[in-house]
């Protein structure tokens, strides 16, 4: 027993106590208990103020609107120094301002006694009247994903009469979601105005904010932005796998105006602004509407990295519940009619879901030809009827079509420098007929899932001659349009999407967790490492369900009988490993083979990995809390938690080395809502009760097999 040693660990983060509005009786905190929180507008005289308890914007509509007020209720923390537009649009040639008023004295800070002393602009937007509604969602109910709740306050502008815009209307919407401090920022433009106009950029949101830190000399780029804010859109792409690396919208620039600043040169990163990178670039015809992005705004009340993360994670739950869907499903490399039928018995005699037919299984989407047609609908339709659903892959960008097709790099007006290198232009007669292909092979099939590698990446197009868009300027934002109609068309029909890229606020379900490729052809004992290690670090911001991984059944990219698992049979011990480290987390992987099982035996242990994850599958669906990063030295793990279920934690801790280890370790148990004691078991063991320390912590002893793992149930 001289392997066997017993230490006390830290579960890796030094937690905060208690959060602040913990503390408050009658204001339980938001990430345990959101059911309090109802948003609500109301109106004194020429204040309106939208709020849900959990943040407050407030507006005056005298001398234009003006939000005065931007407030985190959970921390107190105000997130507004000084008036801007409430949003701008640039046309033709002309800046124009909507909303927003001038003279304020000083722009560190705002008084309300100067409010009545600003005056508005004579050339911009006016108010024009406001209206509430129950908020309706971006996408529409499809059946599936239960809708988010709250309130919308929409400020309707108009020009002067004396303006060359003159009849054209906008609405600025401000949506806030019930239980959630996050707000939605939109608009729409209506061209009443009798002729076209070039709409060549819109920002949708302006706010000037208190700078996060003071420097005397340091730029924009080199300080730290406010830690309050954390801003996303439904504009999002590069393939990254990670919103704020995908993100094309955020913009953190300096305030000139803001002349008692520390920084010399005013350089200080202390106004949000929101558009696209590229500019919008679009004609907008007589009669025209338009809609922006829409931004969405969360507010968070610390710097407690995995309290910004559990944030974010019930932000996607709120704003794009169809992530939460998470179905178990294979990735099988063959389409011959009777393997696929073998394969779609052998997931409904084990309790998977789906089968994907993956990449190199001869899939091709775009053929729509009656025969192909006929195989695929006959394919789905006997998956259907063993309650299996069917679906496949479709590669999009990474792929050159022709001189014709492809895009045109707007340098040098011949193809290449694309974001793939050549790829096709979503805009081009060909892109413009993938689409229509797809959405044909899918209503005449019946499959219901779609991967859609390289969906459009941001490639911007220098052709004149693609019928989807007109030129280079407004490339970008037509092709964004096409590849968004495409994934809100697959949600309308319950079509779950896996894309390699953040457009889950359009409607996408799944995305990788991050990962690189090459890692799957190592021996399996170290993909085993590296895969938790990917897990680990990739839901950090998004939830498993939203993530998936990948193990190679057979070879991929090389790596030979090492890297792989089949024969099955002859690798049960790594094939359950794997299976447990990733349904353990709550992630999907893709198990890319033939078959999910090959004897009795392998059969019997794919069934018992998938019972057992179904029969915890809320709790491991559920928030991830991170206790110890795999680094092959020692234990790692991590914990589900959950204040809304009977299992309120689950806990899974693995074992990289040779001998088996013992130890204690401290579970935070804050977010599963127990406050005094807890009942944990390991596994389906005996439970024991364990008293909750003042950091809501409870030490666990246990011992944790060689190159194996264990689990534990808080309840």
């Amino acid at each position: 027993m001289k392997n066997i040693k017993t230490i006390v660990i830290a579960a890796g983060l030094i937690w905060q106590m208690q959060p602040l509005q913990a503390q408050k009786a009658d204001k339980p905190d938001w990430l345990i208990s959101n059911k309090g929180y109802k948003a609500t507008v109301t109106q004194a005289g020429k204040e309106v103020v939208i709020s849900n308890g959990l943040l407050s914007r407030s507006f005056r509509v005298a001398p234009n609107v003006i939000c005065t007020d931007f407030r985190n209720l959970v921390s107190g923390e105000q997130l507004l120094r000084a008036i801007k537009p409430e949003a701008q649009l640039l046309i033709d040639n002309d800046t124009v301002n909507i909303g927003g008023a001038y003279t304020q004295p000083q722009k560190a800070y705002l008084m309300p006694a100067w409010l009545d002393h600003m005056t508005a602009g004579p050339k911009d937007l006016r108010y024009l009247k406001h209206e509430t509604a129950d908020l309706k969602p971006a996408l529409p109910d499809n059946g599936h994903s239960k809708a988010a709740s709250g309130k919308s306050l929409i400020f309707h502008y108009t020009t002067a009469d004396n303006s060359p815009y003159k009849g054209m209307v906008v609405k600025v919407h401000y949506d806030l979601f019930d239980g959630v401090p996050v707000i939605s920022k939109w608009l729409e433009i209506t061209n009443s105005t009798g002729r076209a106009l070039q709409l060549k950029q819109v920002k949708n949101e302006i706010l000037a904010t208190p700078e996060e830190e003071s420097a005397v000399v340091g730029g924009v780029t080199q300080m730290a932005t406010p830690h309050g804010l954390y801003v996303e859109s439904n504009y999002a792409f590069n393939n990254a796998m990670k919103a704020n690396l995908s993100d094309q919208t955020t913009h953190w620039k300096a305030d000139s105006t803001y002349t008692s600043q520390v920084n010399y040169d005013l350089q200080t990163p202390c106004v949000l602004e929101v558009y696209p990178i590229v500019p919008v670039g679009i004609q907008l015809d007589k009669g025209a509407h338009f809609e922006s992005i829409r931004t969405y705004e969360l507010l968070l009340d610390g710097y407690d990295r995995e309290r910004n993360g559990l944030a974010q994670k019930a932000m996607y739950r709120t704003i794009a519940p169809w992530t939460k869907r998470n179905p178990i499903f294979m990735h099988l490399v063959s389409t011959d009619p009777e393997k696929v039928k073998t394969v779609v018995d052998q997931c409904a005699a084990t309790g998977y879901e789906a089968v994907i037919l993956s990449f190199g299984s001869g899939l091709n989407m775009e053929d729509t030809s009656a025969a192909n047609i006929a195989k695929y609908k006959s394919l789905a339709d006997y998956a259907k009827s063993k309650g299996i659903m069917l679906g496949g892959y479709s590669l999009f960008s990474s792929r050159k079509i022709s001189d014709e097709d492809d895009v045109i790099n707007p340098a040098t007006g011949k193809p290449g420098g694309a974001f793939f290198g050549n790829a096709p232009c979503l805009g081009s007669k060909w892109g413009l007929s993938y689409l229509a292909k797809i959405k044909y092979f899918f209503d005449a099939t019946g499959f219901s899932i779609f991967e859609n590698d390289g969906p459009y990446p941001g490639d911007v197009c220098g052709s004149t001659t693609h019928p989807g868009h007109s030129g280079k300027d407004d490339s970008q934002w037509k092709q964004m349009l096409l590849q968004k109609e495409l994934y809100h068309w697959m949600y309308a029909r319950n079509i779950y999407v896996n894309a390699p890229d953040w457009y889950f606020l359009d409607g996408t379900n799944k995305i990788g967790l991050g990962y690189r490729e090459v890692n799957f052809s190592l021996p399996r004992a170290e993909q085993q490492i590296l895969n938790r290690q990917n897990i680990y670090d990739g839901l950090w911001e998004k939830t498993g369900p939203m993530s998936w991984g990948f193990v190679p059944l057979t070879q991929y990219q090389g790596g030979g009988a090492a890297a792989t698992l089949e024969p099955l049979k002859d690798h049960l011990d790594d094939y359950e490993k794997l299976m447990m480290q990733y349904y353990g987390a709550g992630v999907q992987a893709c198990y890319r083979g033939p078959r999910l099982y090959d004897t009795d035996a392998t059969k019997q242990l794919v069934s018992n990995v998938i019972s057992w994850y179904k029969k915890y599958r809320e709790i491991l669906n559920a928030d991830m809390i991170h206790l110890r990063r795999p680094d092959g030295r020692d234990w790692d793990g991590m914990m589900h938690v959950s204040a809304g279920l009977p299992q309120k934690g689950l806990v899974m801790l693995y074992n990289p080395t040779l001998q088996a280890i013992t130890r204690e370790i401290k579970l935070p148990l804050y977010y599963t809502g127990l406050a005094q004691t807890a009942r944990i078991r390991e596994k389906e063991g005996i439970t024991k009760t364990y008293s909750l320390d003042r950091g809501f912590n409870a030490t666990v002893k246990v011992t944790i097999p060689a190159s194996g793992y264990t689990w534990l149930v808080v309840e």
